[in-house]
């Protein structure tokens, strides 16, 4: 299995950021392999697929590229570089740093991600990281940046429960199953993938966690710097829409405010329930009041965030809507 060797004062000093090229990434990742998690991303993907496979119709030679850096089972590394561990650069920014690298690296990743086996002929030449870099700023415009806005706001959610998680249960329990096949172990180690690779001792390293709303992940390095792991959105925070109330729910509490009480399966902040329903903070703050003055929702502090889930009146209550009892 792959296993980073995190020290305390590493893993302590572990952040949350968000990255829009990081975002871009996990987009070309989904439309490569046409394969949506939810229906939420099934009407992202039909409305997008169709223009991404023209465009590759259209370049060869960009087609091969992405196939090759998106690997057999591993992603070429100058594809997925650790994000800046400080701040929030803008997507050009990020984007540059792939742009400028060297052609002969470009060329020996691609290899390792196609399980060093030789280089189709048509990729060994110098213009593959610009090429990329240029797919990738086509998806970024035509399929990313028109919802950034929203993607952000439900990536800072994702946050907040994932801070939440830590100053609750501590890191292992944010770190257990953050993506497939990743868990804390005990004892310094963290398994990161399945891969039968070495330990790696990141002792004195940023530790960085990325957020994205596609379903999909990687990990990456700066090494000795930076590492970086990329993971999906939790549940329901991937969708691109709340889920519907039943009827005799949303007549009795109102559809908006019968929705909050759905969503609060699991706790969340009022940042979350803005991003997943699309209200207003005033009007989720609203609802939340009446929903604890009748007992239905509670509220708890979870380090700086104030957190909102379900009683088991408010439990009792959905399941018998969902039963039709």
């Amino acid at each position: 299995m792959g296993l980073w060797l995190v020290d305390a004062d590493t893993l302590a000093g572990g952040r949350f950021v968000r990255s829009a090229l990081a975002e871009t990434t996990a987009a070309l990742i989904t439309l490569e392999r046409a394969s949506a998690a939810h229906p939420g991303e099934r009407a992202w993907l039909d409305a997008h697929l169709p223009a991404y496979r023209a465009r590759l119709a259209d370049d060869p030679v960009t087609a091969l590229l992405v196939r090759a850096a998106l690997g057999r089972t591993w992603l070429a590394d100058f594809l997925t570089q650790a994000p800046p561990g400080e701040g929030e650069p803008s997507f050009e920014e990020e984007l540059a740093r792939i742009r400028t690298t060297a052609p002969a690296a470009a060329r020996g990743d691609l290899t390792v991600s196609l399980g060093r086996t030789p280089l189709p002929a048509a990729l060994r030449r110098d213009d593959l990281p610009g090429r990329l870099a240029e797919l990738l700023e086509w998806v970024w415009t035509e399929a990313v940046r028109p919802t950034w806005p929203r993607r952000r706001r439900i990536i800072e959610a994702d946050v907040v429960a994932r801070t939440g998680q830590v100053s609750q249960g501590g890191w292992a329990a944010a770190l257990d199953n953050l993506r497939p096949g990743m868990r804390w172990l005990g004892g310094s180690r963290l398994q990161i993938n399945a891969h039968d690779n070495p330990p790696r001792a990141i002792h004195g390293a940023q530790l960085l966690f990325v957020p994205v709303t596609p379903f999909t992940g990687w990990v990456s390095w700066d090494a000795p710097h930076r590492y970086a792991v990329i993971y999906p959105c939790a549940g329901a925070l991937a969708a691109s829409d709340p889920r519907p109330a039943a009827d005799p729910l949303a007549r009795l509490l109102g559809p908006a405010r019968a929705s909050v009480l759905l969503l609060l399966d699991t706790p969340k902040s009022t940042t979350h329930l803005v991003a997943l329903t699309g209200q207003t903070l005033g009007s989720v703050g609203r609802h939340l009041r009446v929903l604890r003055e009748a007992r239905l929702v509670r509220r708890r502090r979870a380090g700086r965030s104030v957190l909102y889930d379900r009683t088991t009146a408010g439990e009792v209550l959905v399941e018998a809507q969902r039963s039709g009892a």
